[in-house]
């Protein structure tokens, strides 16, 4: 078993905004720039990064939390899916994003690990930034 992805992160906004920029397609597609394709609801399935990522929605709690069977392209057919947990709450500024992400291969550990600050927090700041700019 592989080590457990830990990572914690703060925004200048709220856990709302940031539970939606997540798991709402068109926001999630804007904020990273690649196509995702995401339903709302437990048992769905989704896709994001051009398909390059994939997986179903075991539980969401509105605005508070979304749990995901997760995978990616560079998974074996034969590799289980990762669980991907993502908690959102307050923090002095805005919101803090909390991800544990369990059980991703050895062979994509690295590329996870490093994948969730180059293609989703780094990006994430800057289309939230240019958005309080907007206002």
């Amino acid at each position: 078993m592989t080590k457990t992805i830990q990572q914690s992160v703060r925004f200048a906004a709220s856990p709302r905004t940031l539970f939606e920029l997540y798991l709402d397609s068109k926001k999630h597609s804007a904020a990273t720039g690649g196509k995702a394709n995401i339903n709302r609801k437990v048992g769905g399935a989704f896709t994001a990064w051009n398909e390059q990522l994939r997986g179903r929605n075991l539980l969401i709690v509105r605005n508070k939390l979304i749990v995901q069977a997760w995978r990616s392209v560079n998974f074996k057919p034969g590799d289980a899916d990762s669980i991907l947990i993502l908690e959102f709450s307050r923090a002095p500024g805005g919101g803090r994003v909390d991800l544990i992400h369990v059980n991703v291969p050895s062979q994509d550990h690295k590329g996870v690990t490093n994948g969730w600050p180059n293609y989703y927090w780094k990006p994430w700041k800057k289309y939230l930034k240019s958005k309080l700019k907007r206002r």
